[in-house]
C-alpha cells in the first residue's frame, strides 16, 4: 500500500447514520489516553503521543476512539484520562469533550486509579450510570458491529452488579496479550434482533509465555482481553471499596472536591498517592477469584476486527490485512520502488523510498532520528527509549 504525500491512505471512516436512536440510559465513556506509547519512536514523543498520531487513517487515534463512541454516547458524557504533556493536544484535537471532563493525571498511576476515579465522579450524579472503558489506541475494522456489541454490553452491565469485558476471539498464540478463561455460557443478550452469546469469565491471565498461549489457542477456550470494560458507577465504586480499600478514600476525596475551587490542589495532593496499578489486577483478577457463580463478571465476543496497535509491527499487520498492499509492503512516502521486497513497513514522508531486496523490515524517519529493525524486533522498541533517557536524551523522548 502506498500513502500519499500528506501521509493519507484510503482509510475511509465509517460510520452508522446520524438518525441512529441513542441508547436511553445513563452512560459515560471513560477514554485512557496517558500512555507514551514507546513502541513507536521515534514517531511517538512524550508531549506527542502515538494516541495523538495519524497512524493508521486520516484521524487521530483518540479522535478515532471519540468518533466511534458517538453514536451510542452523547459528547457531554465522555471522559478522558490522560497528562499534563499531552493534554494541550488532546484539547485541540476533541473539542467537542467539554474541557472540564478531559482530566490530566498528576502522576501517571495506570489504569485502575484512573478507572476508579471517573467511578467516584459519576456515582455522585447518578448511581446507575453504566461507563464504558476505553483505551484511546485501538483500531476496529467492523464500527456497525462493534455498536451493536457495545449496546449488548451496557444492557447487561445496567440489569445488576455486573462487570463485562469485551474479548477478543484469538488468531493466534500472542504473548503480548492478556487472556480471559471463559466460563459457562449466560443468557445471550437481543440487540437488534440479534442474540449476543454471553459467557462467564472463569480466570484472567497476563501475557503468558508462548507455550501457553499455544495452550489456550488450541483449547478453544480462551480470548484475549481487549482493554474494554462496562459496569455501573456504583459497581465499580465498590469494587475498588473491597478490593483496593487504601486507594478507595483518596479517590473519593478527590471526587468529593469535584467543581470546588480547591478541585486541582486535592487531585494533585491525593492522586500520586494512589497505588499505580491495573484494572485488572486492582479489582478483575481478585473478583474472578471468587468463582464463576459469585464473580458476576462477563464477557462478550469484540468480533469487530479489533487490532491494539501496539507495535510498528501491529500496525504493518492491521493495515495489510484492511487493504491491499502489493507484497504486504506498507510505504508512507512521496513515491517508492520496489524490487524484490516483501512485508516491510516505511515511513518517510516527503522521500521517495527504494525497497531492494529487503524482507520484514521496519523504517522510520522523522526529522531527528531513524529507526531501522525489523518486524519482530519491533516489540523493542521502547528500549530505545530507555536508554537514550540513561543518556540524558531527553530531547529524542
Amino acid at each position: 500500500m502506498q500513502l500519499n504525500k500528506d501521509g493519507l491512505g484510503d482509510f475511509g471512516w465509517r460510520r452508522m447514520s446520524s438518525g441512529t436512536t441513542k441508547i436511553h440510559h445513563p452512560l459515560a465513556a471513560v477514554v485512557l489516553a496517558g500512555g507514551s506509547g514507546t513502541r513507536f519512536w521515534p514517531r511517538s514523543r512524550k508531549a506527542q503521543a502515538k494516541q495523538v498520531l495519524r497512524l493508521d487513517g486520516e484521524r487521530s487515534m483518540i479522535q478515532q476512539t471519540v468518533a466511534r463512541l458517538e453514536d451510542v454516547i452523547q459528547d457531554d458524557a465522555v471522559w478522558v484520562i490522560t497528562n499534563d504533556l499531552l493534554c494541550p493536544a488532546i484539547e485541540q484535537q476533541i473539542p467537542a469533550i467539554p474541557r472540564e471532563r478531559i482530566l490530566c493525571e498528576p502522576e501517571a498511576r495506570n489504569t485502575a486509579p484512573a478507572c476508579a476515579l471517573a467511578a467516584f465522579l459519576l456515582e455522585r450524579e447518578d448511581p446507575r450510570t453504566v461507563i464504558g472503558v476505553f483505551p484511546s489506541d485501538h483500531a476496529i475494522g467492523d464500527v456497525a458491529r462493534f455498536h451493536m456489541i457495545l449496546r449488548a454490553a451496557i444492557k447487561l452491565a445496567a440489569s445488576g452488579a455486573r462487570m463485562v469485558v469485551l474479548g477478543v476471539p484469538p488468531t493466534r498464540a500472542e504473548t503480548g496479550y492478556g487472556y480471559i478463561e471463559l466460563g459457562a455460557s449466560g443468557a445471550p443478550v437481543t440487540v437488534g434482533g440479534e442474540s449476543i452469546p454471553v459467557r462467564r469469565v472463569r480466570r484472567f491471565t497476563e501475557k503468558p509465555d508462548r507455550e501457553r498461549a499455544m495452550a489456550f489457542l488450541r483449547s478453544g477456550n480462551y480470548a484475549w482481553n481487549s482493554g474494554m470494560f462496562l459496569w455501573s458507577a456504583r459497581t465499580l465504586a465498590d469494587a475498588i471499596r473491597e478490593h483496593a480499600p487504601k486507594m478507595a478514600p483518596l479517590l473519593e476525596k478527590i471526587a468529593a472536591a469535584w467543581r470546588t475551587p480547591q478541585f486541582e490542589q486535592v487531585y494533585r495532593a491525593l492522586y500520586p498517592r494512589c497505588e499505580s496499578i491495573s484494572i485488572d489486577y486492582a479489582v478483575l483478577e481478585p473478583r474472578s477469584a471468587k468463582g464463576e457463580s459469585a464473580s458476576e463478571l462477563y464477557c462478550l465476543p469484540a468480533d469487530f476486527a479489533w487490532n491494539d496497535l501496539g507495535s510498528w509491527a501491529a500496525l504493518h499487520e492491521f493495515l495489510t490485512e484492511s487493504h491491499s498492499c502489493p507484497n504486504r509492503n506498507v510505504i508512507e512516502s512521496a513515491g517508492s520502488v520496489q524490487i524484490d521486497s516483501a512485508g516491510c513497513y516505511v515511513f518517510a514522508p516527503g522521500k521517495t523510498v527504494a525497497l531492494v531486496g529487503v524482507k520484514d523490515i521496519v523504517a522510520v524517519e522523522t526529522g531527528d532520528a531513524l529507526l531501522i529493525t525489523t518486524r519482530e524486533g519491533s516489540q523493542d522498541v521502547g528500549k530505545v527509549v530507555k536508554e537514550l533517557q540513561s543518556r540524558g536524551r531527553t530531547d529524542l523522548i
